[in-house]
């Protein structure tokens, strides 16, 4: 009986909560006020997850972003000796070389022998704009190409260790700073031991 009189009793709370609203389209909408009801229904039974085979984590691990850890700055460099020069602890090194007729710049990896980007004024493209091979504004060219270069590639940071009597020259000023203004980094974080 006590269990009957609270029925009734929640449902006339419940009621005197509900006031008939505007009219829509021959529909009696009805709005409740928030207060908070006991409610007597009861909870869903549970569902066993269903498992798919998309979902399914591979033991066999394939990192297909090798570079990943570069880009942390937790791989490892090779140190290489105190005595080398330069210093072979990099994950990408810029070359600059000037010969007598032209100018070339090369990106290597730590364990490659073959660059992996270049840009010289050997190339036709960059040869047919030029009015010599072998000028600063060559340089300067040579130096903006291989930045886009290494920007497409995915390369903003690298090392660029130049003899300082070479460095000084108005040609390697020139390209280390089209580099800059095109968007390279010519430095790496330090390494991160963990």
């Amino acid at each position: 009986m006590s269990t009957i009189c609270e029925v009734s009793r929640n449902l006339r709370l419940i009621f005197s909560q509900i006031h008939p609203c505007k009219h829509m389209g021959g529909m009696v909408t009805l709005q409740m006020q928030n207060y908070s009801v006991r409610s007597f229904s009861q909870a869903a039974a549970k569902s066993q997850p269903e498992f798919d085979d998309n979902e399914a984590v591979n033991k066999a691990f394939v990192n297909r972003n090798p570079r990943n850890l570069e880009q942390m700055a937790i791989a490892i460099k090779d140190r290489g000796w105190a005595t080398v020069w330069p210093s072979r602890e990099f994950y990408h090194r810029l070359y600059f070389s000037r010969t007598q007729h032209h100018i070339s710049a090369e990106v290597y990896t730590k364990d490659s022998t073959e660059p992996v980007i270049t840009c010289s004024t050997r190339e036709w493209a960059i040869k047919r704009e030029l009015s010599s091979t072998r000028s600063v504004a060559a340089c300067q060219v040579v130096g903006e190409v291989l930045a886009q270069r290494c920007r497409e590639a995915g390369i903003t940071r690298m090392v660029f260790r130049e003899i300082p009597w070479k460095f000084r020259c108005e040609g390697a000023l020139t390209f280390w700073t089209a580099l800059k203004k095109g968007g390279v980094t010519l430095s790496e974080p330090r390494r991160k031991y963990i």
